[in-house]
């Protein structure tokens, strides 16, 4: 049976050890938290806990073990998936982690309404046929996840050992993710962070929202440092580094500004912003990007993370892709 073990940071604010559990471990439940305490596997700082509101304090150190592993989504949809060859771009492959650069359009996990042709499905084909695999890990690997119509790259693991590694580092932050973006208006800082908590918008169930307070819906606390990189008439280009990978992370942090992304119709920047004070030259030349950019310019550009085997720092990078790149160039060319 797995053992997990956290260090609560030196600034964490005090929650509940169940809670704080269920952020810090993928798909564990509650339930799965409270039998762990009855059986005396969970301990902090050595010492046994045997209520779950029990509250974790800066620089606790906190052991759980004997969590079954069906915790990593080992759900029917994961086991009944049927390999399908599709193709994949593969920057790196080992014995123990994938690297791929996703493109936009593609769904990485099967779900409602896409139950093929997902990456997913790709990856249990590309492990089967050209990897001789046989035994899959848990969700077949998969450790993270990006947008459907966001691109870039993703990290995969391809045993269950270097996926218990590689998910404990995205709890310790020991793996960085790099964005760019294109987002509407004229950032007022060169760079800055975005802090909040995100949950469901209670009024578009498909949307997140940031909101100071955790309550009333129950968000979960979210973190973006942004830097400027170039920025044009309505339109700014940047990057991004993610502390936290909560869904819509980006797109919900910069609407929470008032400057949702390009082309983002959830977020509603599929509509030029501040059109009332653009030239009719500028609107047409915007309307222009809009057809070419056809979903929210967002690019998972950089990652990097210790490697579950040699202990090494791998760092990865992949091109822009050529619509985002031609919304690029057409700005730099206009302004």
């Amino acid at each position: 049976m797995p053992i997990f073990k956290f260090l609560a940071d030196k600034d964490q604010k005090p929650i509940r050890i169940d809670k704080f559990l269920i952020q810090a471990i993928p798909n564990i439940s509650r339930n799965q938290i409270q039998k762990s305490t009855r059986l005396g596997k969970i301990s902090v700082n050595e010492r046994i806990i045997k209520k779950n509101n029990y509250k974790i304090k800066p620089l606790d150190s906190i052991i759980i073990e004997t969590i079954p592993t069906s915790i990593f989504f080992l759900d029917e949809e994961y086991k009944n998936i049927i390999e399908e060859k599709i193709p994949l771009d593969i920057l790196h492959e080992d014995k123990d982690v994938l690297v791929v650069n996703k493109p936009a359009g593609m769904v990485v996990h099967p779900g409602f309404g896409h139950e093929k042709g997902t990456l997913i499905h790709g990856i249990k084909y590309h492990l089967k046929k050209n990897s001789n695999q046989n035994r899959f890990p848990p969700r077949l690997g998969l450790i993270h996840r990006i947008d459907k119509d966001t691109s870039g790259l993703l990290l995969l693991a391809k045993n269950e050992h270097s996926q218990k590694w590689l998910l404990q580092q995205f709890f310790h932050k020991t793996i960085k993710r790099k964005y760019i973006a294109l987002v509407w208006g004229d950032l007022q800082k060169k760079e800055g962070s975005i802090t909040g908590f995100i949950g469901r918008d209670p009024k578009n169930r498909k949307r997140m929202i940031l909101f100071q307070n955790p309550f009333p819906y129950k968000g979960k606390y979210s973190i973006t440092h942004y830097k400027i990189l170039e920025r044009y008439p309505n339109i700014t280009y940047i990057s991004c580094n993610i502390e936290t990978g909560k869904t819509h992370q980006i797109r919900a942090h910069f609407k929470y500004l008032g400057h949702p992304l390009f082309n983002d119709s959830t977020y509603g920047g599929d509509q030029i912003l501040m059109k009332k004070k653009l030239s009719k030259k500028n609107i047409e030349f915007f309307n222009m990007c809009l057809k070419i950019l056809k979903r929210q310019a967002l690019h998972a550009i950089s990652l990097s993370f210790i490697h579950p085997r040699n202990k090494r720092k791998y760092n990865f990078t992949c091109p822009i892709p050529e619509d985002f790149k031609n919304v690029l160039l057409k700005c730099r060319d206009k302004f």
